[in-house]
């Protein structure tokens, strides 16, 4: 392991980011929502990515649509140690590579890449820039579910990429659920980087496997009726779990994200 990723774990997520048709109106909706006080764009050379701050602690970012033809969303990447043996590990696995591996400046390689299921995420080998300066707190990133149809062809995948053990909680959680945790970790949530939910007959057909970012909030409902106020929508009303008070919500442009307060509940970011 190099100098740059010492101290971060293989398959640990590392960082989000969110492509955007309007990078300005971006910042203006997290910004107000999350507490994002301030972002620093990257200029032409890298696309005008824009990293957002809280408190001075870099915590996401925001990227310009390339291509309409590219889906507003947010992204979660994995922490690797070698993108290019992370890669071949993929496609051994069965997954796709989409971009990469490639070099970003001085700040880290990266890759996108999708499971057998469909889902789409990223790989990102640090250089400078090693990830979430802050995660866990209000205003910054807090779990990160996948929603897939396969469960039998992702966790397997998984496992061999990033090394992860699959543990299944369904029994807990009351639906077909499972955490991941790295490689010679306890198999409890405490240790989870990650979930993996089945989805079934109460989401559509049509709706495509796909990783789901939370963000840590203070109130989760007062999060919501202020995401009404800037023009977001409400996908999945706020509830409670043993975890924390959750909503799904989308942004003023399409982008779907969670949030939820983890001060209500016992065990840590919602894992159902």
């Amino acid at each position: 392991m190099s100098a740059a990723t010492d101290g971060i774990r293989e398959g640990v997520p590392v960082w989000a980011d969110v492509m955007l048709a309007d990078v300005e109106a971006g910042k203006r909706f997290y910004g107000e929502l999350l507490g994002w006080s301030s972002f620093r764009d990257a200029g032409g050379e890298y696309g005008n990515y824009a990293q957002a701050f809280r408190g001075g602690r870099n915590v996401a970012a925001l990227a310009p649509k390339p291509d309409g033809r590219m889906p507003t969303a947010w992204t979660v990447y994995f922490a690797s140690a070698d993108a290019a043996a992370t890669a071949e590990r993929i496609r051994a696995a069965g997954g796709q590579i989409i971009m990469g591996p490639m070099a970003i400046g001085p700040f880290g390689t990266m890759l996108m890449a999708a499971d057998p299921g469909g889902a789409v995420f990223g790989v990102w080998e640090a250089g400078s820039h090693r990830g979430f300066e802050e995660q866990g707190v209000p205003g910054c990133y807090g779990w990160t579910e996948l929603y897939t149809w396969d469960a039998k062809a992702v966790d397997p995948f998984y496992e061999a990429v990033f090394g992860y053990a699959t543990h299944d909680v369904s029994e807990e959680a009351g639906v077909e659920f499972a955490i991941w945790t790295p490689a010679g970790s306890p198999g409890t949530p405490e240790n989870a980087v990650a979930g993996r939910a089945v989805m079934d007959d109460r989401f559509p057909r049509e709706m495509p496997a796909h990783f789901l970012v939370y963000f840590v909030v203070e109130d989760c409902d007062e999060t919501v009726r202020s995401a009404l106020r800037l023009h977001g929508r409400v996908l999945r009303d706020p509830q409670d779990t043993p975890y924390g008070r959750f909503a799904v919500l989308a942004d003023d442009q399409g982008a779907d994200f969670a949030v939820i307060d983890v001060s209500a509940g016992r065990n840590g970011p919602e894992r159902a």
